[in-house]
């Protein structure tokens, strides 16, 4: 990780950066390392969320997936992340038929910490966060309920009005 450790990401404020290890998009076998830095230039989606394999990760991932045309209409890259190691991570998204964007992998939950959405336990909490293409966090969720997620509407209109 790169940069001065923050309590956790701030609307207005420049989003922390990263450097973690994740997949390729879709069912691909291919890993690298991502960085926000790189994606400087245009907006970054970053979606927090609790486990592979899960119903509602499921089912969010799978939403962003389908809504995959819409991101990229906006000009949004969007980078999924959680404690899992890479092996959880393409087992997940082969199972699914692959989704259509990167997963990442935070198992120090270091990033999770910077952004604030480690919960009382130490879960991610289900959150977004929205980065112009300047590097800043122009719209953030945190959920309280782990049970539901933003629809890509919501977060396409966030992109939108950060872009002006």
């Amino acid at each position: 990780m790169t940069g001065a450790v923050a309590a956790e990401a701030v609307v207005g404020e420049p989003a922390p950066d990263f450097a973690l290890e994740g997949t390729a998009a879709g069912c691909e076998r291919g890993r690298r390392t991502y960085t926000l830095e790189e994606f400087r230039g245009q907006p970054v989606v970053l979606v927090f969320y609790p486990g592979d394999k899960t119903p509602v990760c499921t089912q969010q991932l799978n939403t962003y997936t389908r809504g995959v045309g819409q991101f990229a209409e906006v000009g949004a890259q969007v980078l999924a992340l959680n404690p899992a190691d890479l092996d959880s991570h393409e087992s997940f998204a082969c199972e699914q038929g692959g989704f259509g964007f990167p997963l990442l992998s935070d198992p120090a939950k270091e990033v999770g910490a910077r952004y604030g959405v480690l919960g009382p336990l130490g879960f991610y909490r289900r959150s977004v966060f929205v980065i112009d293409a300047g590097g800043v966090v122009t719209w953030a969720h945190r959920a309280i309920s782990g049970l539901t997620f933003r629809p890509v509407d919501e977060i396409i209109h966030a992109v939108a009005e950060a872009a002006g």
